[in-house]
């Protein structure tokens, strides 16, 4: 009896799973029309990010796109131009870009908050040290641009007199112009190498050579470049020999690159007053008048 019971429980099984797989197939379309039917199917961008796209598109993507919205709609008009500007004089390095920046902002207002509100809770003095994080971190990456750029300007600076040295001997030697600031962008190591790459690019793509230069002024903010490259404009706008110009500005950049050189050696003598009179005196003090004294002191204690 069980061997019986035993089969007709499976007979069972098999008709409720053929009566199943007869009703859900009923639905579907076969041959042509489900080929009809998947030409006509339209993708839904919910199931290509969750089934195509990878973690980082997944994830990380919308979570930086919403806190860049933020830090847009706490930022006041013309930040994102602000912000390239900035990019632009510190050579646009290749990890930041104004989205990235602008979500870095978002990221450090957020995080901030969220830090003092964990450490204070939601008392008077957490609040207001969330909103003084807040803001900090909104404000920090904002720092570090500017940062950048203030560093690469002063190596512009340093390097400009090397690159004239050098552009004034090619265009003497013969060498166009052009080929000139080829020979000193691959030669001149710094990041006015790399201005003066951008510039040579600038004027093969169609730009005329007082438009690159103009485009090199306004990327920079070192007096010593503003002076070289209007001094080129000028003399571009008038037709005057480069290599006369050249030769000027030469003798000019060595005399500003002593007279900066004497400048701050000027200031070494206040910069090192702080220092003195924080850390170096005290010391003294200690070493010289503190074994005075303990025997001062020990002598009174014995009275």
């Amino acid at each position: 009896m069980i061997p019986l019971i035993l089969g007709m429980a499976f007979i069972m099984v098999a008709l409720m799973v053929v009566v199943l797989a007869l009703v859900v197939g009923s639905n579907t379309n076969t041959g042509v029309a489900r080929s009809l039917e998947l030409l006509n199917q339209k993708p839904v961008r919910q199931e290509v990010g969750k089934n195509e796209l990878g973690a980082q598109d997944r994830l990380v993507a919308p979570a930086m796109d919403r806190l860049r919205g933020l830090a847009v709609r706490l930022s006041p008009s013309g930040t994102g131009d602000r912000i390239t500007r900035s990019l632009d004089k510190a050579g646009n390095p290749g990890a930041w870009t104004v989205e990235r920046v602008m979500g870095a902002k978002g990221a450090g207002l957020l995080i901030g908050i969220a830090v003092m509100l964990l450490l204070f809770g939601l008392s008077l003095n957490g609040l207001l040290a969330a909103a003084a994080l807040g803001a900090a971190g909104f404000f920090v990456p904002d720092l570090l641009v500017y940062n950048m750029g203030t560093k690469r300007q002063t190596d512009m600076r340093k390097g400009l007199a090397d690159a004239l040295d050098m552009l004034t001997v090619c265009v003497e030697a013969g060498q166009g112009f052009d080929a000139a600031i080829l020979q000193v962008a691959r030669t001149v190591e710094g990041p006015i190498a790399g201005e003066f790459a951008r510039v040579l690019s600038e004027m093969q793509i169609g730009k005329s050579r007082g438009e690159a230069f103009s485009a090199l002024g306004d990327r920079t903010t070192a007096p010593e470049v503003k002076n070289f490259v209007s001094t080129l404009v000028q003399a571009d706008r008038l037709g005057l020999p480069i290599a006369a110009v050249l030769r000027e500005q030469t003798k000019e950049m060595r005399v500003v690159r002593r007279q900066r050189a004497e400048e701050q050696a000027q200031k070494v003598t206040v910069k090192i007053l702080f220092p003195l009179l924080l850390c170096i005196f005290p010391a003294l003090f200690i070493v010289i008048i503190g074994p005075g004294a303990i025997q001062i002191v020990n002598t009174f204690s014995g009275l």
